[in-house]
């Protein structure tokens, strides 16, 4: 309600939208940059809040609850959550949420976009059009398809599923792995093939790997999957990056194993990981004919990314009114 002690704080920019409403009930510390604030900002912001709005970036861990005594809820805008201790959430009275469906949708598109552009050499074109060198079509920079290709799924959660169906579409085999059995309201189990990970690796043309991040999964691709991988094949990472081990996909690539390998998340983004890489390897960097990157744009889909922070809001102000939070990971008594 207006007027209320409320406080929340947003740890990065969102759409006005989203402070509006929030507004309407509460007081609101935000960050109004682009930018992330550091760990000791955020901390130090959060320390007289009752809820939290958190991204990406953020860690939030037992030492930074104890720091934190007024949070009544951390609501995340995003819907992987390794990076947050969710069990001293609990521990301490602390509802912990996220938002799991929203960004499936805009993820599975761009996947499709960078196994196209990887394939069909998009970013050397775009670089030998900009040289200023182009004189006309020339039998030059011929790349693979998709129709036809078989594409390996590893993990068919929601973004393997709408993926898989996005593919199937364009003529694509689809073949995946997962010890979940698919949704069981999922009409596209007709078309996707389970098969075991090494027999995943040996067929596909291209190899996504789409698991939640945790130690079974860490570096799941590294050197000994991708000697496993057939020849030839594109590596696509829209998931989370330390599932790829990048030094071993660096060093595939400089063998000619491996055709191509694109990313929309890297291992250096894996902020809770102490032992994580702090930069994107050199080698991947420097290889602009076999790699192509995007800057985590899986869910940067303006109108996604509003309504992703729209209902973590929501369910803020679902505990400002004693009600079950939207998007509950933890229940508390």
């Amino acid at each position: 309600m207006p007027g209320s002690d409320h406080r929340v704080l947003v740890t990065h920019w969102v759409h006005p939208e989203v402070l509006t409403l929030l507004e309407s009930h509460c007081t609101v510390r935000g960050n109004p940059e682009r930018d992330t604030w550091s760990p000791a900002q955020v901390r130090a912001a959060a320390r007289d809040c009752d809820a939290m709005i958190a991204f990406m970036p953020d860690t939030v861990d037992e030492a930074f609850l104890a720091d934190c005594p007024r949070l009544k809820i951390v609501a995340a805008a995003l819907k992987g959550s390794d990076n947050f201790d969710i069990e001293a959430c609990t521990r301490r009275g602390i509802w912990f949420t996220r938002v799991p469906d929203l960004l499936t949708v805009p993820t599975a598109e761009l996947a499709l976009g960078l196994m196209i552009g990887v394939a069909r050499h998009v970013l050397a074109g775009d670089d030998h059009i900009r040289s200023g060198s182009f004189a006309g079509w020339r039998p030059a920079l011929y790349g693979t398809g998709l129709h036809g290709a078989t594409l390996g799924l590893i993990g068919l959660g929601a973004v393997g599923r709408a993926l898989a169906e996005r593919a199937s579409a364009c003529g694509m085999k689809i073949v995946y792995t997962d010890p979940l059995p698919p949704a069981a309201n999922w009409d596209g189990r007709r078309t996707a093939e389970a098969v075991p990970f090494e027999a995943l690796l040996a067929c596909s043309d291209y190899v996504l790997p789409l698991v939640h991040l945790m130690p079974s999964t860490r570096h799941l691709i590294n050197a000994a999957a991708l000697a496993r991988v057939k020849r030839g094949a594109y590596l696509v990472n829209a998931g989370r990056g330390s599932v790829v081990d990048e030094a071993a996909v660096a060093a595939s690539l400089a063998a000619g194993h491996l055709a191509g390998y694109a990313a929309d998340v890297f291992e250096m983004e894996d902020w809770a990981l102490e032992a994580r890489p702090r930069t994107i390897h050199p080698a991947l960097l420097a290889d602009r004919a076999r790699t192509l990157f995007t800057p985590h744009l899986g869910s940067a889909v303006d109108a996604v990314r509003r309504d992703i922070a729209l209902e973590a809001a929501h369910s803020v102000l679902d505990v400002f009114a004693g009600r079950c939070p939207r998007g509950a990971m933890n229940l508390l008594s």
